[in-house]
C-alpha cells in the first residue's frame, strides 16, 4: 500500500532539527534536499570517517557537524541512520540513550530485516522508529556524490513496524515525497526478497563479471578493457558501487540472496543447454519475454 501525505504547508519545517548519522552518497544527497527545501530548521552530521565529516563541513552540507553520534542526535526529531547497514548495531547502541521522547529514527539502508534486528533493540519507548529504503543511488560514493534531484520519480520504500504511530510514517514520507519520491509501505521481509532480485542479484553479477575479466591473461584482459561494449561497460558501472555497502548487503539479506542465486543459476544451467543443443526457440522465446520486461520498466519512468 501507499502512503498518503505531503510536506508540511506554508513554509514551516517539516521538522525543527534533523541529524544524519553518515554523510555519503544518500546521506548528503538528503541533506542538500532538506537544505534547498527548508526542510528543517537546523541539521547536523556525524561520521565515523574523518575525511567525510571534513568534506561535509567545507561543503556545508548541514548546519554543523559532530564528532559522536550521541552529541549528533541529542535534541534531534528526525534521526537518518545513512551508514552501511553492517554498521547499524554499533549506531543503535551509540545514539539509543540520547534520543528524545518523541523523535524518529529512519534509515536509508537496502536490507530492512537486518535494520529492524540491529537498530530496533536500541530504539527506546516513546521514540518512533520508520525504517526506509530509498531506491536511488549511482556507482559514485561519498559527500561530494550527492545531488538533490537523486530521489526525484525514484520509489521510496518504508517498512514501520506494525504499532508504529502513522503520524511518524506520514512525516517519513512527506521528507521523501518532497525529493519527488513515491512512496511504498512494505513488510520487511518482502521488501529483502524484492530487492534480492531488483537490485542485489544484480550487483552480484556485476561484481562476478568484473572479476572475471580481472582474472584473465593481461593482454586479454587489456583488450576486454578497450573494446568494451555497452553491456560490459553498464557491468563495470555497477560494480564501481560502494563495496563496504554491498557487502553488508549481501551478509545480512544472505537468505533471500541465496535462494534467488539458486533460482538464477537453475535458468542459467537450461539457458546453457539450450545454447548447446542448438534450440534457438527457447533463446528467442526467453530474449521476447525479457525484452517486454525492459519496456515495462522504460513505461514506469523506472529506466
Amino acid at each position: 500500500m501507499t502512503a498518503d501525505s505531503a510536506p508540511a504547508a506554508g513554509g514551516a519545517p517539516l521538522f525543527g532539527r534533523i541529524a544524519f548519522i553518515g554523510i555519503g552518497l544518500i546521506g548528503s544527497s538528503l541533506a542538500r534536499l532538506v537544505a534547498e527545501q527548508g526542510l528543517a530548521g537546523s541539521t547536523v552530521c556525524t561520521a565515523s570517517d574523518p575525511q567525510h565529516l571534513a568534506e561535509a563541513a567545507e561543503l556545508g552540507l548541514t548546519t554543523e557537524t559532530a564528532p559522536t553520534i550521541a552529541q549528533a542526535v541529542a535534541g534531534a526529531d528526525l534521526v537518518i541512520v545513512a551508514t552501511p547497514v553492517g554498521a547499524y548495531e554499533a549506531v543503535g547502541a551509540a545514539m539509543g540513550p540520547h534520543l528524545k521522547p518523541g523523535a524518529i529514527v529512519t534509515d536509508v539502508g537496502s536490507v530492512k530485516q537486518a535494520t529492524v534486528r540491529d537498530l530496533g533493540p536500541f530504539i527506546p519507548e516513546g521514540v518512533h522508529f520508520v525504517p526506509g529504503h530509498p531506491i536511488a543511488g549511482t556507482e559514485h560514493s561519498g559527500p561530494r556524490a550527492g545531488f538533490a534531484d537523486l530521489f526525484r520519480d525514484r520509489w521510496c520504500i518504508l517498512t514501520p513496524p506494525p504499532a508504529t504511530d502513522p503520524a511518524a510514517v506520514d512525516k517519513v514520507a512527506a521528507l521523501w515525497k518532497a525529493g519527488g519520491s513515491m512512496i511504498e509501505i512494505m513488510d520487511p521481509g518482502h521488501h529483502d526478497r524484492v530487492l534480492a532480485i531488483t537490485s542485489h542479484l544484480p550487483h552480484l553479477i556485476a561484481y562476478t563479471i568484473v572479476g572475471t575479466a580481472t582474472d584473465l591473461e593481461e593482454h586479454l584482459k587489456q583488450e576486454v578493457i578497450k573494446f568494451s561494449a555497452s553491456g560490459f561497460r553498464d557491468f563495470t558501472r555497477i560494480a564501481a558501487s560502494d563495496p563496504v555497502m554491498w557487502r553488508d548487503v549481501f551478509l545480512n539479506n544472505r537468505e533471500a540472496v541465496l535462494e534467488i542465486i539458486q533460482r538464477f543459476t537453475e535458468d542459467l544451467t537450461a539457458l546453457q543447454r539450450a545454447i548447446r543443443w542448438g534450440e534457438g526457440d527457447k533463446l528467442e522465446d526467453l530474449f521476447t519475454r525479457t525484452r517486454t520486461i525492459r519496456r515495462a520498466i522504460i513505461d514506469a519512468r523506472q529506466a
